[in-house]
């Protein structure tokens, strides 16, 4: 899943970025509402963490303007958690809102459940043949036998199950599963998807359709 973080407050956006990235999101930060619409505009992110008072361009505009285009949902922060605060920011149409100081905990169950509303209905779990993959537990079984993987190979086997048989681009998973650091000439999809089919074991479930990416197989 794609979030972008918008925080001005530089070392709490990078704890909070650090953190949701250990629980397997890929995130980019923007630092003032300016740059967040203008990465916006070229990245089509599943959440957008939005703190209301950003500089440039304050939030409650980044906000109206991200709900007029309806690409992404937005969990709004703020330092306050009063009644009418909420308020105003699911007016403003924002998808979700949590006051300042918050649970850390809390924070990734929103975001996951905004990112759940953002991509089309799927089943609570994802399955093809005898692997099964648990996104709400951050668990793979194969044959019973539990699957241990890194954030990114999670991410990259959750991708191509939730395609079901279809061919998903690598150009695709690295957008999906890395963020904007990512070298787009990069081998890390190839290297990551070949790890993942071995920590699968045999027979082989996810096939390379050469010049065209990977999918799960019959």
């Amino acid at each position: 899943m794609r979030v972008l973080l918008v925080e001005d407050e530089q070392p709490l956006a990078g704890y909070i970025a650090a953190g949701l990235r250990k629980h397997g999101f890929a995130v980019d930060m923007a630092f003032d509402g300016g740059l967040a619409l203008a990465k916006c505009e070229f990245t089509p992110y599943d959440v957008v963490v939005l703190d209301r008072d950003v500089p440039v361009v304050h939030g409650d505009t980044v906000c109206r303007r991200l709900a007029e285009q309806g690409a992404a949902r937005v969990l709004m922060l703020t330092a306050s958690g009063a009644v009418e605060d909420r308020v105003a920011g699911l007016t403003l149409g924002a998808d979700d809102y949590l006051g300042k100081p918050f649970a850390f905990t809390e924070l990734v169950a929103r975001v996951r459940a905004l990112g759940r509303r953002s991509a089309p209905a799927r089943p609570p779990l994802l399955r093809a043949g005898d692997v099964v993959l648990d996104p709400a537990r951050r668990s793979v079984e194969r044959a019973g036998r539990v699957v241990h993987l890194t954030p990114k190979e999670f991410g990259v086997l959750e991708q191509l199950l939730a395609f079901a048989g279809d061919v998903v681009s690598a150009e695709v998973l690295l957008d999906k599963v890395w963020d904007e650091h990512a070298d787009p000439f990069t081998n890390a999809v190839r290297i990551t998807v070949g790890t993942l089919r071995r920590k699968l074991g045999g027979p082989p479930v996810i096939e390379t359709v050469t010049g065209a990416g990977y999918r799960i197989g019959p």
